[in-house]
C-alpha cells in the first residue's frame, strides 16, 4: 500500500516579498503619475482655453464665433486621420500577417526591425519629405484622379499644381502610423493559440481560412486597439501636417484641390507664433476640444475591446 504526500507550495521568502512590494509600489506610482499628468494637462487647457470660447468675433476669422470655427478644424482633423487609416490599416495588417505567419524567420526579423525603425523617425522629417519630395510626385497622380474619377466628390478637382493637399497629408500620416498598427497587430497575431491554428489546418482549411477563422477572432480586440492607437497618433500630429498641408478652416470632401481643410493641431502650430493673447486663448480652446475628442475616441475603443474580450470568454 502506497501513500501519497501532498507537497506544499514553496513559501515566498522575505526578499521575494520585499521585491513584490517594491514592484507594486513602483507600478502604482507610475500609474498615478500618468493620471496626474493627464489631469494637469486637462486643467491647463480648461483654465486657459474656456475664456477663448467667448472672445470678440475677429479672433475667429474668417468666421465670427468659436463653435463654427472649431467645428471646421475638427472636421479637417477627422478627415485627414480617416484618410490615413484607410491607407495604413490594410498595409499594416498585411505586413503583420506576413511577419507572423508567412515569412521565414530569416526574413521576418529584418522586416520587423525596419518597420519598427519608422516609429523612431521624427515627425518633422516626415513633414520635410512629404512637402519636398512626395507632394511633387503626387501631382500627376492627383491630376489622373481628377481626369478619370472627377465625378466622385473626393476627386472633383481642380487638381493642385503643388501637390500639397489633404490627400498628401493623409499619405504622410499613414506612413507615420503604420509602425504602431503593425507592431501591435504582429504581437497579437503571434499570440494566437497554436493548437487552434493546427486544428484548422488539420480539418483541411487553407492558410487564409485558418487565419480568418482561428487568428482574426482571437486578435479582434488587439486589432481594434492597434487601429485606435494609430488614430490617436493621426489626430494629434502637428508638424508633418502643418508642413505638408496648405490649409484653411473650410469644410470640403475634395482631397486633391488647393482648398484644403485645416486640422486643429496644424492650425495651432501655424498660428501660435503671431497670436495675440485673445487669439492664444482661442487656440488653447481648440486644443481642449481636440483633447476631449481624442479622449472620447479612446474611451469608445476601450469599450469595443472590452466587449470583444467578453465575447471570447463566453
Amino acid at each position: 500500500m502506497t501513500t501519497t504526500t501532498e507537497t506544499e507550495p514553496p513559501q515566498a521568502g522575505p526578499a521575494t516579498q520585499r521585491g513584490d512590494r517594491i514592484f507594486r509600489g513602483l507600478a502604482t506610482g507610475a500609474g498615478f503619475v500618468i493620471l496626474g499628468a493627464l489631469a494637469a494637462v486637462f486643467i491647463f487647457l480648461a483654465v486657459e482655453g474656456i475664456p477663448g470660447i467667448s472672445k470678440p468675433a475677429g479672433n475667429y476669422a474668417p468666421l465670427d464665433s468659436f463653435w463654427p470655427y472649431v467645428g471646421r478644424l475638427l472636421f479637417g482633423t477627422i478627415f485627414a486621420a480617416l484618410i490615413a487609416l484607410v491607407i495604413a490599416v490594410p498595409f499594416a495588417l498585411g505586413i503583420a500577417l506576413f511577419i507572423s505567419h508567412y515569412a521565414p524567420r530569416a526574413l521576418a526579423v529584418p522586416v520587423a526591425y525596419v518597420i519598427d525603425l519608422l516609429a523612431a523617425v521624427p515627425s518633422v522629417v516626415f513633414g520635410l519629405w512629404g512637402a519636398r519630395t512626395l507632394a511633387p510626385h503626387l501631382v500627376t497622380v492627383q491630376q489622373w484622379l481628377d481626369d478619370n474619377l472627377g465625378f466622385i466628390p473626393f476627386f472633383k478637382g481642380p487638381a493642385s499644381v503643388t501637390g500639397k493637399t489633404v490627400l498628401t497629408a493623409g499619405v504622410v500620416l499613414a506612413i507615420m502610423i503604420l509602425p504602431i498598427i503593425t507592431a501591435i497587430s504582429r504581437e497579437i497575431f503571434a499570440q494566437a493559440p497554436r493548437l487552434h491554428e493546427e486544428a484548422a489546418l488539420a480539418l483541411g482549411a487553407t492558410r487564409w481560412e485558418m487565419i480568418r477563422y482561428a487568428v482574426f477572432p482571437y486578435a479582434r480586440s488587439g486589432m481594434v486597439s492597434a487601429i485606435m492607437l494609430g488614430l490617436g497618433r493621426a489626430l494629434g500630429e502637428t508638424m508633418a501636417v502643418a508642413m505638408v498641408l496648405s490649409a484653411s478652416p473650410v469644410i470640403t470632401l475634395n482631397m486633391i484641390s488647393n482648398t484644403n481643410p485645416a486640422t486643429i493641431a496644424s492650425n495651432i502650430a501655424s498660428s501660435f507664433a503671431e497670436a495675440t493673447p485673445a487669439k492664444l486663448a482661442v487656440l488653447i480652446a481648440t486644443g481642449l476640444v481636440l483633447f476631449a475628442f481624442t479622449f472620447g475616441v479612446n474611451f469608445a475603443a476601450r469599450a469595443v475591446v472590452a466587449r470583444s474580450e467578453r465575447k471570447l470568454t463566453r
